[in-house]
């Protein structure tokens, strides 16, 4: 029972991960199409990697048979999730600066929102390391607040790639493949 409260909590948080990327004017030196695909290109492995983590914490939790082995499960999967947002975020970083107008902004925002995002990731891992296991009711009962908490500070950090900058730029990452 309890580790099914867990696992809906922890999907929800992760699948939501996977939806929801100069000069004097902010503009930047990289063509916005060339900037929506580097973007692209670095979050398509980042959401399979929160799909895949999901995955096999969903199995890892159906076969769980302590709090000690949940919180063991559960520890690993947020220190992936974690690991695998600071990677992301590099890519964006590696991506530079887009040239439209305000470009060093959506580039901020973009790195910003994935910093947010291993952030969170970050804080509820450290938040379940913290906790004991010896009253598995009350540890369930604490996973389920580390992970309300989890999901507010993520949906926080939610950026929408066709909803940002310039229209050139929501055009590009309509029209890339990668953006896809």
């Amino acid at each position: 029972m309890h580790i099914r409260v867990v696992a809906s909590g922890l999907l929800f948080v992760l699948v939501s991960a996977g939806t929801g990327g100069c000069g004097a004017d902010g503009a930047g030196d990289v063509a916005p199409k060339q900037w929506a695909q580097s973007v692209c290109t670095a979050l398509t492995p980042w959401r399979a990697e929160i799909a895949d983590l999901t995955t096999k914490a969903q199995q890892q939790l159906q076969s769980a048979k302590t709090a000690s082995q949940t919180k063991t499960n559960i520890v690993d999967l947020l220190a992936g999730a974690e690991t695998a947002s600071e990677k992301a975020r590099l890519g964006i970083s590696d991506a530079g600066v887009p040239d439209v107008s305000g470009g060093t902004r959506v580039a901020q925002q973009f790195s910003a929102s994935l910093s947010k995002a291993r952030d969170a990731y970050g804080n509820a891992k450290r938040s379940v390391e913290a906790l004991p296991t010896a009253d598995a009711k009350a540890f369930y009962t604490s996973v389920g607040s580390a992970f309300a908490v989890l999901k507010e500070e993520y949906e926080q950090s939610a950026i929408d790639p066709k909803h940002v900058g310039q229209k050139d730029l929501q055009k590009a990452f309509s029209e890339v493949p990668e953006c896809r």
